[in-house]
């Protein structure tokens, strides 16, 4: 067999593995700010506490630092779940994860936790990954906007 007919074979299976890929990084970066969300919703209390006394939040009051972050970490995930609004829901959840790691830096950059803080650097590529590659074909995206315009504003 001749290496451009390997070779094309390869990138056709590659290509067909992109959009289980994606589909893989949208619900596995999903789950993790979901959980999130879901404790921040189950026991307001915590949260506003957390808020007030240990997320140094900028230019938000904390009891709405507290509502846009339980928003952002429920919202968008599910968002991104469904694949409608993927690039713009991938982004949104990207600013919460930045905003969540300025917020707690003064632990996240703490000696021993290392591997909390790479956690968000993981999850912050995937959202990029996601932001500028779509949500692949396995989405509402692409069945709402069609193929050919969904590549351009999915």
């Amino acid at each position: 067999m001749r290496f451009a007919t390997l070779h094309a074979r390869a990138t056709a299976w590659l290509d067909w593995l992109q959009s289980p890929l994606l589909l893989a990084c949208r619900l596995y970066v999903s789950w993790q700010f979901l959980k999130s969300g879901w404790l921040k919703i189950s026991d307001w209390d915590t949260t506003l506490s957390l808020f007030q006394e240990e997320y140094q939040v900028p230019l938000l009051p904390p009891a709405w630092a507290a509502v846009a972050g339980a928003a952002g970490e429920t919202v968008f995930p599910l968002l991104l779940i469904a694949g409608f609004a993927s690039r713009p829901a991938a982004l949104g959840l990207f600013a919460v994860n930045a905003l969540a790691v300025y917020s707690y830096r003064t632990v996240l950059l703490a000696a021993g936790y290392e591997a909390a803080l790479a956690q968000h650097l993981l999850w912050g590529f995937m959202l990029i990954v996601l932001t500028a590659f779509g949500p692949g074909r396995i989405a509402v995206d692409q069945a709402a906007i069609g193929r050919g315009a969904g590549r351009a504003i999915a």
